[in-house]
């Protein structure tokens, strides 16, 4: 299960994210009584569990708790034990939600339900996902808890996953309709705001009071309908909400104008009317809220792009004839027929024909990617100038396409560290906001300034006090910064791996596979006195043509394109290398040890051997021994890791950032010594064992924050050492799971951009919340003090979350260093 979740067990004495009575939870890893045993005294132990009864056969466990337990608790204690429980993930679509008190709300109430143990809301994709016990709630129970909170729950369906926050399951978009009505209250605003903000300039043009009346009694009631009836869900839940606050500031507003009209205290010239307030407000407020949702539309917008990828047909070979099914019928195995400028419609691996792919959208590497029989594509990219004919080896959520927007769904539900400070303060601002506002009506009514003035200023509190700003700010940056790097290939899987980045000093790479390709290539060739390169190449060549080894196929790769001779009689020699006959000639290839055992002279090149071996790099002689002439040495291949093109570059990068760069590889001295000397690294660690690995991380740490870059799974307990944990997926899948932060292309130029746009959205993050605070630390003791009208607190209340979001949304324009 997904650690990045952050869980929200409330602590208070209300029992929220609490337990009591009988829980049947199912629990993973039993096989004997022994297990049966084990579980049963690790249950025990937890404060709270009055008894327990554990079943082998059907794996459960039935506990009775009592009041107060939190059942994260208990998950935890059996999981430490060996024996986790097994959890189900729920994800809800939640409307209605306005501001991060809505978020604690909710997540509150889904925390009651019996058998949850974390649940995480997000305002900006009004999603919710929630952490079960296997079998102890459904999708109805949950969402019947968030509706009797207030708000409308249901499972989101692939459809409205991919249109995205504001569309509508029917098709309709839900953002046109709020700009309309937005749009609507404004013009019948306009006539009451207008002659307010001609009158210093000496012209009065207020409409007649019944007028007013009844322009702002239709924006009030009609326009305002939608915060009366979140604020009345709000006070059945027993909290408080940014619509709260409106309805109260804005009913204030119109009863006393109201109240003044009909009572007859009131000129019939609007100057102690206050009806333009309270319109202006709700149009301000309904702008505000389209805006927003616009701009949570954009923010999203590199998610639905990575949707929008899955072909709804595919083209199949089945009974000698092509047929074209829903992706739902394809099936593992059948031949998928992808002509030119088609997408490919599933994982797989082409069985014919030879061409290229875009897969840019999902790795972000911007140049075709050659294809031919054998290759792997991956579902969901372009297919090039070729017919192609691939079997399609994993569907729908096994998919590469799949798996990525799980990925990056899964961040933007989770929350990071920087978030728990707004959960704290959203869940007691309302009330304090109220509070405030009452305060400040009590102060300016016994300072002898009358009722009406204290009730314009306490309403000016609640309006400007909107806590959608500070609810939107950490989603926001998330999901724009999250959908950034994925459309380059960086996928960060862990929000907390965002603080992780800026805090960086040091970062420590992998040799194998990470900073080298990862496999044997023959770096050197070098032909004995009187013998020609070329020779040196095809001979070797032709006596590996067919070998699977591994050096086998650095030979065959360096000789494409060489008239390559048949050989005949080839013999592998254990531990040593192998023979065979080529153009009459019996030929050895192998190690020196082959060499003197055949009474080859190698003493011509010698020294090259020498110094190839002190690199680390495996050295083979050729050697022509017997047939038309006699036993002589013809030449020597060194073979060795190849450092990746984007490596050093990669280095260079890091170094110019001004951090330290450390390669720890399990290599021995040599190879690790000369891959630090071609990549410009000069702290490098050698003939290190996984439990060292992690343990050098462990030590580095004492200086700085440390970021682990790997790919096998000998690097997996490093890259859970380290602050950061940045994986190749070109690599094991052991590797990616322990990294919050997965790159798509095994390319090291992905490392500095991934620090570098989890910097920037990290400190989005940041600026979105200095923002949200400083806007009430600032606007509220100033409405508070009279300086500011109910019309102009509205205005900054209504574009504040447009602002804390358009800030987020600047980090669409990112791109890597380089432009890739």
């Amino acid at each position: 299960m997904d650690q990045a979740l952050i869980e929200r067990d409330a602590a208070g004495p209300d029992g929220i994210g609490r337990t009591a009575g009988r829980l049947d939870l199912r629990i993973a890893g039993m096989s004997c009584a022994a297990c049966v045993r084990r579980v049963e005294r690790a249950a025990a132990a937890v404060p709270g569990v009055q008894a327990v009864a554990v079943n082998l056969a059907t794996e459960r466990a039935a506990v009775t708790v009592a009041p107060g337990l939190r059942l994260s608790e208990l998950a935890a204690v059996l999981a430490e034990a060996g024996y986790p429980v097994v959890e189900d993930t729920v994800d809800l679509a939640i409307s209605g939600m306005s501001c991060a008190s809505c978020v604690g709300r909710v997540e509150r109430a889904l925390l009651r339900v019996p058998g949850v143990l974390a649940a995480a809301v997000n305002l900006g994709t009004e999603r919710a996902r929630v952490r079960v016990a296997a079998g102890a709630a459904g999708p109805g129970e949950l969402a019947a808890a968030v509706e009797a909170a207030g708000y409308e729950a249901a499972v989101p369906e692939l459809a409205s996953a991919v249109a995205g926050p504001g569309d509508d399951a029917s098709g309709g978009n839900r953002p046109s309709r709020d700009g309309l009505a937005a749009v609507a209250a404004c013009v019948l605003a306009a006539p009451l705001v207008l002659p307010m903000l001609l009158m210093p300039f000496g012209a009065d043009l207020a409409l007649p009071a019944p007028v007013q009346f009844v322009l702002a009694g239709v924006v009030q009631l009609v326009f305002g309908a939608r915060f009366y009836r979140g604020a009345w869900s709000a006070l059945r839940a027993g909290t408080g909400s940014m619509d709260t606050l409106v309805a109260l500031g804005t009913s204030a507003a119109f009863g006393l104008s109201a109240w003044q009209l009909l009572a007859g205290h009131a000129a019939m010239q609007g100057g102690q009317l206050y009806f333009e307030a309270s319109a202006a407000v709700i149009a301000l407020v309904r702008v505000g809220k389209w805006l927003e949702a616009r701009a949570r539309r954009q923010a999203g917008e590199a998610m639905r792009a990575l949707e929008r990828l899955r072909p709804e047909r595919a083209r199949v070979r089945r009974g000698g004839a092509e047929v074209e099914v829903p992706m739902a019928a394809l099936r593992k195995g059948d031949l998928m027929v992808v002509r030119p400028g088609e997408r490919i419609p599933a994982d797989g691996l082409v069985r014919e024909g030879e061409g290229s792919a875009d897969e840019s959208l999902l790795t972000g590497e911007s140049l075709p990617v050659p294809k031919q029989p054998g290759s792997r594509v991956v579902g969901g990219s372009l297919n090039g100038e070729a017919l192609l004919v691939a079997e399609a080896t994993a569907l729908g959520a096994e998919g590469q396409l799949a798996r990525m927007v799980r990925l990056v769904e899964d961040a933007q539900a989770a929350k990071p560290p920087v978030q728990r400070l707004v959960d704290r303060v959203s869940a007691v601002f309302v009330p304090v906001v109220v509070a405030v506002a009452l305060l400040t009506f009590a102060a300016w009514w016994l300072s002898g300034a009358g009722v009406q003035p204290a009730l314009v200023n306490a309403i000016a509190v609640l309006v400007i006090a909107c806590p959608c700003a500070l609810g939107l700010a950490t989603p926001a940056a998330i999901m724009v910064g999250t959908g950034a790097a994925a459309r380059h290939g960086i996928l960060i899987r862990d929000p907390a791996a965002l603080e992780g980045a800026r805090a960086v000093r040091t970062v420590v790479f992998d040799k194998t596979g990470t900073l080298t390709e990862g496999r044997p290539a023959l770096v050197a060739l070098r032909p004995a006195p009187g013998v020609a390169e070329a020779e040196v190449l095809r001979l070797a060549a032709a006596i590996q043509a067919g070998s699977e080894h591994p050096l086998a196929r650095a030979v065959q790769a360096r000789a494409a394109g060489l008239a390559v001779p048949a050989a005949t009689g080839v013999r592998a020699l254990a531990g040593r290398g192998v023979e065979g006959t080529v153009e009459s000639r019996r030929l050895l290839l192998g190690s020196a040890r082959l060499m003197r055992d055949e009474g080859v002279d190698t003493v011509p090149l010698a020294s090259e051997a020498a110094r190839l071996s002190g690199e680390g790099r495996t050295v083979s002689f050729l050697a022509a021994a017997g047939g038309v002439e006699p036993t002589r040495l013809l030449g020597l291949l060194g073979f060795g890791d190849a450092v990746k093109p984007g490596a050093a570059g990669a280095v260079a990068a890091l170094r110019r950032a001004g951090l330290h760069v450390v390669m720890l590889t399990g290599d021995n001295a040599g190879a690790a010594a000369s891959a630090g000397r071609a990549l410009g690294i000069d702290d490098v660690r050698a003939d290190a064992m996984p439990a060292d690995k992690a343990a050098v991380v462990a030590a580095l740490r004492r200086d700085g924050a440390v970021a682990m870059v790997g790919d096998g799974v000998n690097d997996a307990a490093a890259l859970a050492a380290a602050d950061l944990g940045l994986a190749m997926a070109t690599g094991t899948d052991v590797a990616a799971a322990a990294a919050g932060i997965t790159l798509m292309r095994g390319d090291p130029g992905l490392v500095p951009a991934a620090l570098d746009i989890a910097g920037r959205t990290y400190a989005r993050i940041r600026q979105g919340l200095f923002w949200a605070f400083a806007y009430n630390v600032v606007g509220i003791p100033l409405a508070a003090a009279g300086l500011l009208s109910p019309v102009v607190a509205g205005t900054a209340m209504a574009f504040s979350s447009a602002a804390v979001v358009g800030n987020a949304l600047l980090l669409r324009r990112w791109r890597p260093a380089g432009g890739r």
